[in-house]
């Protein structure tokens, strides 16, 4: 089964937290087991009191009660099963969000229990065959069949403010997808991440039941979600504000079942198969197929690095130690149609995804995991924060972020990294590289400058500063780029017979940093 597909099918483990995780001189620390928030409502602190007490319990994944007609679906037939949207909840109460429900069938097959708070009540949703328009299938799904919830997506007016688009979906194990304004859905993130690149099986928990709050307002939507696996419970609560950025506060509390080393907060999941630095792909009209083109991190050290994406031909980790993370994400950059040539996937309206940790989130590492794929249909890429200090069975941790569905980076206006080149070199041996840098902040004014206006003044030139782990690095060229407004930095590269080297590029004016850094693991 490929990874994408087993990712969604939520037959694997469950895990539910709720949790108190403090970050002080670099180490984990544990949570007051039994002093709940200050400013935890009502409904947070049931989903944290049922996160802890499953904890105490082995785990008992859902049952399944899926008639054979709706197990044995394939997915075309799965996608005839569709929401009626005159059933969803709040319809025409101009709340600012609506609820729809996806139906257990195909590879979802675990029940999802769903709640609506509201009025100071909570009421468990029933999956009645009525809120469903069953297409062609009508017939071959027996009347009596017994109906569950997979999932559920929020809807709002994000594009236009008298049409409710589709927002943000949770279906399939911890995983969830929102968009911004103008996006396509693309990359996914998820709850939590256990044992990715380890010698153990991956443990993919499951949302077990979720509680969605009425609206208080037009500007924002609450979700709490119960985690539940072999390893871990928690509890988690969503605030949704949806935007062209859609933001989301995440908090998370944890409660381990048993001592986890490999844990990863925050997982983002996208796809990449081919770019122009890594066109090995499958031959294809299309010049780069992606959901995602690079990993970014803004470190404690105030340096915001890029790393390009790859398919490597074997799955390889890239841990960017850190202390005191500022941010994270997978980001899809280039939003040209030129780009990808794709008139139906439209690859550049794909969000990026950037995590934003609101406490200190201590020692770690950001990580990167890149698998290799030959198909765009599954996810190869995954990334997270992997805290160096294990989670201890038995305590409470807690996580809190911001999780924002954007453009691009957030938090940088200096020289952005563009398109990565990498061809023959001049002389035998070699490999030439060409990183293109856009300017941000006057891309406008060197744009015209270069055409001849003399009253716009050109800015200096940056200089390019280059390290490689193995091998040696002939000198840097760098030059004006007009075409995107900023800079190109070309050097070529020998690795001298060494198979692999890190290589390392950044763009420095009058002694100081203006660019990201680049980052590129070369490979024979």
């Amino acid at each position: 089964m490929h990874r994408r597909t087993f990712l969604a099918t939520g037959l694997a483990a469950l895990a539910t937290l709720r949790s108190d995780l403090a970050l002080s001189r670099g180490q984990l620390q544990v949570a007051e087991r039994h002093a709940a928030p200050a400013s935890e409502s009502a409904t947070a602190a049931l989903v944290r009191k049922r996160a802890q007490e499953l904890s105490l319990r082995d785990f008992e994944p859902p049952r399944e009660t899926l008639a054979p007609s709706l197990a044995g679906m394939g997915y075309d037939e799965y996608r005839d099963l569709r929401f009626r949207p005159e059933r969803a909840i709040w319809r025409g109460e101009e709340l600012g969000f609506e609820l729809q429900f996806f139906p257990s069938a195909y590879i979802y097959r675990a029940p999802v229990e769903i709640f609506l708070v509201e009025k100071g009540s909570i009421r468990l949703l029933n999956a009645d065959r009525a809120l469903f328009d069953f297409g062609p299938q009508h017939g071959k799904v027996p009347l009596q069949a017994p109906l569950s919830f997979s999932g559920f997506r929020i809807h709002a007016p994000l594009n236009r403010p008298n049409y409710y688009d589709e927002l943000l979906t949770f279906q399939g194990s911890s995983y969830f997808r929102a968009l911004g304004r103008n996006h396509s859905y693309g990359l996914s993130a998820r709850a939590l991440a256990l044992n990715t690149d380890g010698p153990e099986p991956e443990e993919f928990p499951l949302f077990r039941s979720f509680w969605i709050e009425r609206p208080k307002d037009q500007s924002s939507i609450t979700v709490y979600g119960l985690l539940d696996g072999q390893s871990i419970t928690g509890a988690y609560t969503f605030v949704i504000v949806p935007g062209a950025q859609t933001a989301m506060h995440v908090d998370a509390h944890l409660f381990p079942r048993r001592d986890l080393s490999k844990v990863g907060f925050a997982p983002l999941t996208s796809m990449f198969l081919k770019d122009t630095h890594d066109s090995d792909g499958p031959m294809d009209f299309r010049p780069a197929i992606h959901d995602s083109d690079g990993f970014a991190a803004w470190n404690g050290r105030d340096e915001h690095l890029w790393r390009p994406l790859v398919s490597p031909s074997e799955v390889q980790s890239s841990c960017l130690r850190d202390s005191r993370p500022k941010g994270f994400g997978l980001i899809q950059r280039d939003r040209t149609f030129n780009g990808y040539q794709d008139l139906e996937a439209r690859y550049q309206d794909r969000p990026s995804a950037w995590v934003e940790p609101k406490d200190s989130w201590g020692n770690g590492c950001a990580q990167l995991i890149e698998i290799p794929t030959q198909a765009e249909y599954f996810d190869n890429i995954v990334a997270f924060w992997r805290p160096d200090a294990p989670l201890r069975a038995g305590q409470e941790y807690s996580i809190d972020y911001r999780l924002t569905w954007c453009d691009d980076v957030p938090a940088w206006n200096g020289y952005r990294v563009g398109k990565t080149r990498v061809g023959v070199g001049s002389r035998p041996e070699t490999v030439r590289f060409v990183v293109d840098f856009h300017d941000w902040r006057s891309s406008k004014l060197e744009q015209v400058a270069s055409v001849g206006v003399s009253d716009v003044p050109l800015r200096p030139l940056p200089e390019a500063v280059i390290s490689s782990s193995a091998g040696v690095i002939g000198k840097p060229l760098v030059q004006r780029n007009p075409d995107i407004g900023g800079v190109r930095a070309t050097f070529e590269f020998n690795p001298q017979g060494r198979k692999e080297s890190e290589l390392r590029l950044s763009l420095v004016a009058e002694g100081e940093p203006t660019s990201e850094v680049w980052l590129f693991r070369w490979r024979q």
